[in-house]
């Protein structure tokens, strides 16, 4: 095993002891590891917990099994699992594992993007980022704007600055992982709208072979029309191709609605078993699902002739202190 799969396990084992709040042994960890699709043995997983006895991240509490250190959750929270793991794929992978967001309790930690602007804008753009959303063409329907000097997560908002979080896509990657259906993602792309309907792709970035989001690319190319997309139907919007096995396709479907229901919906179109969508070939087994941007809002904002600052799948973020974003004020 490669070291880059070490690290997500060990990753994996410390989002697991600190959202169980407690210690666990080796036995639970390893029936939890297997919901995040590693099928580990216990002795394997004790291995583990010796390594990371060793370097601080976990203390051994015997018969009681490991806890969760401080030097372990800054872990999680740090640079290293954020930043600085590789290509675009390798951070959906392991933001997608870290998630802890429950569907059935509405609990939980999920994906966001973490934009910033000058503050004397910040009305300009929340106008801006309202008519997105209420357009149906960003990721869900919450966001959360950080004044200067407080915090969103563990990011500090500078001074003269204004960060808006916005719900990135890969959190649907984390929602149907906890489901048992396993989502790969492909590429990002510029997706062209007809009449307001997906019509095809114009651009595309394959996840596996950047190191910078595509949408980031996109918006600061100045190659989106997502203003004109949501006053005429017609224009350019950041969109994400992924694949879901087809026989879980009636199970994505029941999830697409409940999250529809509760504000977190991004699926623009699922497609049909082994059947290309808007084009795009599938693999054998596999459908195709197109999801809309997280950073379509700011991408509008940036049209609009307000620079902006864009870190997609930057910090995870608690769910319940998120805003609908026909709430977020405008003063």
């Amino acid at each position: 095993m490669d070291k880059h799969s070490q690290n997500k396990i060990i990753i994996c084992i410390l989002n697991i002891l600190k959202s169980s709040g407690k210690a666990r042994g080796a036995t639970r960890i390893a029936k939890r590891l297997e919901e995040f699709g590693f099928a580990l043995s216990q002795r394997t997983v004790r291995y583990y917990l010796q390594k990371m006895d060793q370097d601080g991240l976990t203390h051994n509490l015997g018969k009681r099994g490991r806890k969760i250190t401080p030097q372990g959750e800054k872990e999680l929270k740090s640079a290293f699992v954020l930043e600085k793991v590789g290509f675009v794929a390798a951070r959906i992978d392991t933001l997608t594992y870290l998630m802890n967001f429950s569907l059935k309790k509405l609990r939980g930690e999920v994906i966001l993007n973490i934009s910033t602007i000058d503050k004397e804008y910040l009305n300009k753009a929340l106008q801006q980022i309202q008519l997105v959303f209420r357009a149906g063409l960003a990721m869900g329907r919450f966001a959360v704007v950080g004044p200067p000097g407080e915090n969103i997560g563990d990011i500090s908002v500078e001074d003269g600055r204004v960060a808006i979080g916005t719900v990135c896509s890969v959190t649907i990657n984390g929602i149907l992982l906890k489901e048992g259906i396993h989502t790969t993602s492909r590429f990002g792309g510029l997706l062209e709208l007809a009449k307001g309907s997906p019509f095809r792709f114009t651009q595309i970035i394959n996840y596996d072979g950047s190191s910078i989001d595509p949408l980031e690319i996109f918006i600061k190319g100045a190659m989106t029309s997502v203003r004109q997309a949501v006053l005429s139907g017609n224009g350019t919007i950041g969109a994400s191709f992924r694949e879901v096995p087809s026989i879980a396709i009636p199970r994505v479907e029941i999830i697409r609605k409940r999250l529809d229901a509760i504000g977190l919906n991004g699926i623009l179109m699922l497609g049909k078993p082994g059947r290309p969508l808007l084009d795009i070939p599938v693999s054998e087994g596999r459908a195709g699902m197109i999801v809309a941007g997280g950073l379509n809002p700011l991408a509008a904002v940036e049209e609009s002739g307000i620079a902006t600052h864009n870190r997609a799948m930057k910090v995870l973020y608690p769910f319940n202190l998120l805003t609908p974003y026909w709430e977020i004020d405008i003063k």
